[in-house]
């Protein structure tokens, strides 16, 4: 769907404010639902459609069909109920049946209707007692004198609404903007493309998914809307190819067995034979002068970090730098911490670079970015500080991005202006960069959320990693599950407990979920009176997160209660068990990475996750169940995505993915299919699409997609 104006006063960038009857509380409740602007609007489908029968006499009402009459009010009466309610019958005669109808707590209609005067209903009809009968049905007044046309069928649109904003108000505005735009809605897709695919210009797409006759009107028309937001998206993805390719230019490191064999020594291992294909796609990469943009994927404790030093060494021995940038400063320092080990003994300067380890203006500060400036550090790891701007880096080469989803997109455009200096030919100078995510990726969703990123995959763990046992327990076995975990923790281990809510709900009631806070006390209390229980949530600063999660991997705290916040973070070996209260009200990625936090360590003991959950949804039930079945990310990260969709996959908001407002992953997986190789040969044929026929595409595209794909440089 274009945002591009028309030539009528009314045009698809208009903000919702301007139209009839939305004021600035309407428009509030618009923007919650993601409404800017008329394009937004006409993007916000139905959910669902009801058919209204047309205007029939009352014998021919159908039972359990929405239906409409006309007649005269023969009789009405109020029925009253306790404190102040009650119900308001009425009867409704045409020249030979009677329709009994009922409004319930409706008092304020008893003057506007009564005895003599014709109306029209319409509502679902329902028998009672032998008579047709409608309850809480729509009327409309009708003058004697006037005979108004019958109302024919009709598909009533059922549009995702709110209290404040119900959705026959959406309908209307809906219709008004389709009326004032008519035939005016540009279509930016060529009319061959459309005939080949046989779907419908964009303007008839909306009508027939607004505007049904026919069963199948919302399906074609949807088809359609969804083709358009994910060829748009495959274009972004392609120019951005496109660009990185012709337009940057990276070191080109050399490769040698010699260098392969050096490099190895480091870690003290031999490599399983999944990193082992990683590393050789990644030496590939580093090799070439066009920048690499590569995912690496691998389940929770696979060796990514391994993966990681190989890449920034690669860096190193051909005399460049090489930076590994995390979410938080805690993992920061923990790839410091194992990197370091690995390294030592070796002329390879590692240095941490945090905001919170140096002020900014502090000395030790300064003087660790007056090394990072000179060359004299050749692997620089740290958070966000990495790309501040007095950060100057020597001769950049590779850069590392550990979870990748913690980050905005333009992170990468960020470290490439360190190094911006213009190359041969006008291509412009990048690092290599490299991409890790703990949270395996199904192939439905890296085309869209990392569709420009080469990806790997590491499968399997690496020798010497423990197995963790899962168990599902509903609350009622909260006692045995926290009395064991007790005579464990006796014993010198360390156990996670995972709680959903931050705060105690003001009332109890008899579905309250746990907090951080009252669960610490009851724990500390009942379970573990000899220990030490800490707590963290994501409300906590930084520092504080950090100094409390240090404690726990030192060991003084034996018990830490948290939110999710935990879910990406340090490794802990002693920590062998993890409890996660309320199980069902997380998704299953989310469940994994969790799961994940445990069996670090090289302790002979039973890893153990205990789910404690009492699901009340087949989607609750059908999760716990998946979680307990597979320890195998990949086939969990498939079977989250069948049970909730694309929706919010990462458990948090997922920087850089564009909105994707009719399109549904893994649904629509022929369309984004369909969308890439339209993209291919659009981009192969146009690689700017600055061809005239292409310039309402490209007008499209950077105003919709710009920002969120990084597509501000290519534009």
């Amino acid at each position: 769907m274009p945002d591009t104006d028309s030539q009528s006063e009314l045009t698809l960038s208009s903000p919702v404010k301007g139209l009839p009857g939305v004021g600035k509380a309407k428009a509030a409740s618009l923007r919650k639902m993601g409404i800017e602007n008329v394009s937004d609007l006409l993007r916000h489908l139905p959910m669902r459609y009801e058919f209204l029968a047309g205007e029939s006499s009352i014998a021919q009402l159908q039972a359990d069909t929405i239906g409409t009459a006309r007649g005269i009010v023969a009789a009405k009466r109020w029925v009253p109920g306790g404190r102040g309610k009650g119900r308001l019958e009425v009867t409704l005669q045409d020249d030979v049946d009677t329709l009994r109808m009922v409004w319930f707590n409706a008092a304020y209609l008893q003057d506007k209707l009564f005895p003599g005067i014709h109306i029209r209903v319409t509502g679902k009809v329902q028998h009672f007692g032998g008579y047709p009968q409608m309850v809480n049905p729509k009327f409309e007044p009708l003058a004697h004198d006037a005979v108004p046309e019958p109302l024919p069928s009709y598909r009533r649109p059922i549009y995702p609404a709110t209290e404040k904003l119900p959705s026959s108000q959406i309908e209307s505005l809906i219709e008004h903007c389709l009326d004032q735009l008519g035939d005016t809605i540009p279509d930016p897709l060529p009319a061959e493309l459309l005939k080949h695919h046989e779907m419908p210009s964009l303007s008839d797409a909306l009508k027939l998914v607004h505007r049904p006759t026919m069963p199948d009107d919302p399906g074609v028309g949807r088809r359609r809307l969804a083709f358009n937001e994910l060829l748009l998206l495959q274009l972004g993805i392609e120019l951005k190819r496109q660009y990185n390719h012709d337009k940057l230019q990276s070191p080109s490191l050399h490769f040698s067995d010699a260098k392969d064999e050096h490099i190895r020594q480091r870690f003290g291992f031999e490599l399983t034979a999944s990193q082992q294909q990683v590393v050789s796609e990644i030496a590939g990469d580093l090799q070439r002068d066009v920048p690499m943009n590569r995912l690496v994927q691998g389940d929770v404790g696979s060796g990514k970090t391994v993966i990681a030093l190989y890449a920034l060494l690669m860096a190193v021995a051909d005399r460049y730098q090489g930076a590994l940038m995390a979410p938080t400063e805690l993992l920061a320092e923990q790839h410091y911490l194992s990197m370091s080990k690995m390294l030592e003994g070796s002329s390879v300067k590692i240095a941490l670079l945090t905001a919170g380890q140096a002020t900014a203006k502090s000395a030790a500060r300064k003087e660790i970015e007056a090394q990072i400036e000179s060359g004299e550090i050749d692997i620089i790891i740290g958070t966000q500080a990495l790309v501040s701007e007095s950060v100057k880096f020597n001769n950049l080469a590779v850069v590392v991005v550990d979870e990748q989803h913690r980050f905005g997109v333009l992170q990468r455009a960020a470290f490439r202006s360190k190094m911006s200096q213009q190359v041969q030919a006008g291509r412009i100078a990048s690092p290599h960069y490299l991409v890790m995510t703990a949270t395996p990726i199904p192939r439905t969703l890296s085309l869209t959320l990392f569709g420009d990123l080469d990806v790997s995959t590491i499968h399997g763990l690496p020798p010497g990693r423990k197995p963790i046992i899962t168990r599902v327990v509903g609350s009622e076995k909260s006692d045995d599950v926290y009395e064991y975990i007790a005579s464990r923790v006796a014993k010198g281990e360390q156990v996670y407990v995972v709680v959903p809510a931050i705060d105690e709900a003001e009332e109890e009631s008899e579905n309250q979920l746990k907090s951080v806070a009252a669960h610490s006390r009851l724990l500390q209390e009942k379970y573990f009176a000899d220990f030490t229980v800490a707590s963290m949530h994501g409300r906590l600063k930084p520092a504080e997160r950090d100094q409390i999660m240090g404690r726990f991997r030192d060991g003084s705290v034996h018990v830490l209660v948290a939110t999710t916040v935990i879910e990406v973070g340090v490794d802990v070996p002693n920590a062998t068990m993890i409890v996660i209260e309320h199980a069902e009200r997380f998704g299953l990625a989310q469940l994994h990475q969790l799961r994940g936090r445990i069996g670090r360590g090289t302790k002979d003991v039973k890893n153990l996750c205990v789910l404690i959950a009492d699901p009340v949804t087949d989607e609750g039930q059908q999760r716990v169940e998946a979680i307990a079945a597979s320890t195998d990310g990949f086939k969990i990260a498939e079977k989250d995505l069948e049970i909730r969709g694309m929706g919010d996959f990462f458990g948090t908001r997922q920087h850089g993915m564009p909105p994707l407002r009719v399109a549904k992953i893994p649904e629509d997986m022929d369309l984004l299919q369909l969308a890439k190789r339209d993209a291919v040969e659009m981009v192969k044929a146009d690689a700017q699409l600055k061809l005239a026929s292409n310039q309402t595409l490209r007008k499209i595209l950077l105003k919709q997609y710009g920002t969120a794909l990084g597509l501000i440089d290519v534009g």
